[in-house]
């Protein structure tokens, strides 16, 4: 996954640190990425939602807000409505230089954020919103053993998971008078909320808020299990998978991007770094993860090579069976194919040529469902060996294994 990381000015003119995370070829969409609240854009949330989504062909910025990470300027000057302002300034260099943002993305205080800007990025054609607070002012629950301090003495300096911050009376007065419930309500833009039942920094009547205040075309996904910060790779990922496919309905690809999803042929995989087997398979335009599961040390976030085997075959399968049926007008209402991959010995199989050591067998079961008579039973069950990909498996095959030039 190619980085390019850069500065560049935020609201107040400071040096905004950024990195931008980029597929090879010409990216679908271009995403901007808002941290949670006191973290950085290279918090584990972050940086593995951003490889989920390069993997899937987006382009991701993710930047530090000012004061925080490797930007310049500091925090205790922050607020909610500067950190809507730097958001809207990383769009706007997205727009100069690369591509404007078509999807927006913030996680905890910085879903509230990409609320509150969203209407001031016109490309932006979807909003998504993880773990995020219906009202900023609820991030204030965070410290509010020293607001009394602060608004008697003007700041006060808090602990934050584990680390100093210094905020001031600006702060509180800036989130107190924010309305986002008018942002939400005049988004305009379709609104993908994403929330944990179980959250303890925030509620998920949060998400309940903001989906009642949201118009449609809105959705929610329970992140079940999953901690406020995302924490567990399988959660971010999870996320990244679920706006991908989300994100289709209602992102127009960049100019040449499917195209050159399109003219690639044959399929390509290729480790995505995350985990000891993950693997990204990209077949033209389309997109999936392959793994192991947990118990030989993979994270189980997709199906294994052999399950990939026995999909193509039952696909096939189907697929022929359907051709045939549509061909000879039978009634058929539906084909499902189970299929398991077994390893037996030789001498077992009666058919086959081989009679020593283990043998690969998989079983395929077939259930035909439609007004059938018995011989059409009969005849699509005989159709079902003849597809292309049985075909294949049971044929004599050459694979030609070379390095790369």
């Amino acid at each position: 996954m190619p980085t390019e990381r850069f500065q560049f000015p935020g609201a107040e003119g400071q040096l905004l640190s950024a990195a931008l995370d980029r597929p090879e070829g010409t990216p679908r969409a271009t995403a901007l990425f808002a941290h949670c609240f006191t973290c950085s854009k290279d918090n584990l949330a972050a940086k593995r939602i951003a490889s989920g989504l390069v993997q899937r062909g987006f382009a991701v910025l993710r930047f530090d807000f000012t004061g925080l990470g490797n930007s310049e300027g500091e925090f205790a000057n922050t607020h909610f409505s500067s950190n809507v302002a730097d958001l809207i300034r990383a769009a706007d260099h997205l727009r100069a230089e690369h591509h404007a943002p078509a999807l927006l993305i913030g996680h905890s205080l910085g879903g509230a954020a990409v609320l509150a800007a969203a209407e001031r990025v016109p490309e932006a054609k979807a909003v998504v919103t993880i773990g995020a607070p219906s009202d900023p002012a609820h991030v204030t629950g965070l410290f509010k053993d020293h607001v009394d301090t602060i608004r008697a003495s003007g700041e006060a300096e808090v602990s934050l998971a584990g680390r100093p911050f210094k905020i001031r009376r600006s702060f509180l007065d800036d989130v107190a008078g924010q309305n986002l419930a008018n942002h939400i309500a005049n988004l305009r833009r379709a609104l993908l909320i994403f929330h944990a039942p179980t959250d303890d920094t925030v509620g998920i009547e949060n998400a309940t808020q903001i989906f009642v205040a949201a118009k449609h075309p809105k959705s929610f996904i329970s992140l079940a299990g999953a901690d406020h910060l995302l924490t567990k790779r399988e959660d971010a990922l999870y996320v990244a998978n679920m706006v991908a496919a989300w994100a289709e309905r209602y992102l127009d690809a960049t100019p040449g991007a499917m195209e050159d999803l399109a003219e690639k042929e044959g399929v390509t995989v290729q480790e995505t770094g995350e985990g000891r087997f993950q693997q990204l398979v990209t077949a033209g335009r389309h997109t999936l993860i392959a793994d192991e599961p947990v118990g030989v040390g993979g994270l189980d976030s997709g199906p294994g090579p052999y399950d990939l085997l026995l999909a193509g075959l039952g696909a096939c399968t189907s697929m022929t069976m359907r051709m045939y049926a549509e061909r000879k007008a039978l009634p058929l209402d539906r084909v499902t194919v189970n299929l398991k991959h077994t390893r037996v010995y030789a001498k077992d199989c009666a058919e086959c040529e081989t009679k020593d050591g283990m043998i690969s067998r998989i079983e395929r079961v077939i259930t035909i469902e439609g007004s059938l008579d018995a011989e059409q039973h009969g005849r699509l069950m005989e159709i079902a060996d003849k597809c292309p990909v049985h075909r294949t498996l049971t044929s004599e095959i050459d694979i030609v294994t070379r390095e790369a030039d």
